[in-house]
C-alpha cells in the first residue's frame, strides 16, 4: 500500500510542502502500528545514511548549492558515530505521541489516540504535526 507523508521542503527559498511516498507491506491497523512503522523506516533510512556517510566523505555540487540556500553548508556530521535505536526510538514516539508532542492526520481527519483502528486507503495523505509548547506569564 503507498500513501504519502506531508513533508515540509527546507533548504529552498519557498519553503513548500511535498509529498514523499512510502510503502508499506501491509497496511497498520492502529494508530500505535503506524508510529512503529514510520520510526522504523526513518530508523533504518538514518542507519543506513550513517553507514554511507562513513564511506563517502564529500559533497556533490547539487548538496552544497541545497545547503548554501538554507544557510549552513557542512557534512551532516554524527560525531558519536552510533547507529540509531529502533526500540528505544519507537518507545520514544510513542511517548511523545500519548504526551501531546505531536499529532497524525490522515486525508485531514485526527487520528484519535493509540489504540485507535485507522483506515488508511491507497495514496492516502499523513500529515504529522509537532505541537509547539508556550510558555511564559499570564500577566
Amino acid at each position: 500500500m503507498r500513501v504519502y507523508i506531508q513533508v515540509k521542503q527546507l533548504g529552498k527559498r519557498k519553503c513548500g510542502i511535498e509529498n514523499m511516498p512510502v510503502d508499506f507491506p501491509a497496511p497498520p491497523a492502529h494508530v500505535q502500528e503506524l508510529i512503529e512503522a514510520i520510526v522504523s523506516w526513518q530508523v533504518s533510512e538514518y542507519n543506513e545514511r550513517l553507514q554511507q556517510s562513513e564511506v563517502l566523505k564529500y559533497l556533490t555540487r547539487e548538496e552544497v548549492e541545497d545547503k548554501a540556500a538554507s544557510g549552513k553548508v557542512g557534512f551532516g556530521v554524527n560525531y558519536n558515530g552510533k547507529p540509531a535505536a529502533e526500540a528505544e526510538a519507537i518507545a520514544n514516539a510513542l511517548q511523545s505521541y500519548e504526551d501531546g508532542i505531536f499529532r497524525i492526520f490522515i486525508d485531514d481527519a485526527e487520528a484519535g489516540d493509540l489504540s485507535s483502528p485507522i483506515l488508511m486507503k491507497e495514496e492516502s495523505t499523513l500529515t504529522f504535526i509537532r505541537l509547539a509548547m508556550l510558555s511564559g506569564r499570564l500577566w
